[in-house]
């Protein structure tokens, strides 16, 4: 169980990684916490964003639209590899998830399949949002893949955690297909790669 790291540790974790990182406005402090606690944190989650276009997909990203509120993540990561913060807190990006997932995060081991939706996953996860349109034609830039590498085992590093508690949407949600166009047990052996 850990408490979310300070704003300030988290971006510094991010540049001490290697992570081109961008302050988006008053990141700090553009949070949900209204809606509910953020924290203990057990895992980053890793989501595409379906857009094109870094400046059009950071701003939603960082102010959501009407049927949900941003922030919708905690860092964009875009094409160019470039890690856009845009909100520190609870945010709206993982929504409700399956326990027995959340349980195998925690304890490190295999994930189950995700077959049901009954816990609140934007309290206990970190979450990067990639500019990509998640239709498995579109490229993801070898600085991207770095980029959501090093964001992950920044997390991870600073948490004491290992690859095994970095997973995708699609791991969590059922219905979700995001991220789609690398597998997460491919980012996860990166992962486990640079923690060594």
């Amino acid at each position: 169980m850990s408490p979310p790291m300070s704003a300030r540790d988290f971006i510094e974790a991010l540049r001490a990684e290697g992570v081109r990182v961008e302050e988006v406005g008053d990141w700090e402090h553009h949070n949900r916490n209204h809606k509910g606690p953020w924290g203990p944190v057990h895992g980053v989650m890793i989501h595409h964003t379906v857009t094109s276009g870094a400046e059009e997909t950071v701003q939603l990203c960082r102010d959501g639209h009407s049927s949900l509120p941003g922030p919708l993540c905690h860092g964009v990561i875009t094409k160019d590899g470039t890690v856009h913060l845009v909100g520190y807190g609870r945010a709206n990006h993982a929504g409700l998830g399956d326990d027995d997932v959340l349980r195998a995060v925690i304890a490190e081991k295999g994930l189950p399949p995700d077959n049901e939706a009954n816990t609140d996953g934007n309290r206990y996860f970190y979450g990067f949002e990639c500019e990509n349109l998640g239709d498995g034609e579109d490229p993801w830039p070898a600085a991207q893949l770095a980029a959501i590498e090093r964001a992950a085992a920044a997390i991870c590093r600073h948490h004491g955690w290992t690859e095994r508690s970095v997973i995708g949407h699609l791991e969590w949600q059922p219905g979700k297909v995001d991220p789609r166009g690398f597998t997460m047990n491919s980012i996860r052996e990166r992962i486990r790669d640079r923690l060594k």
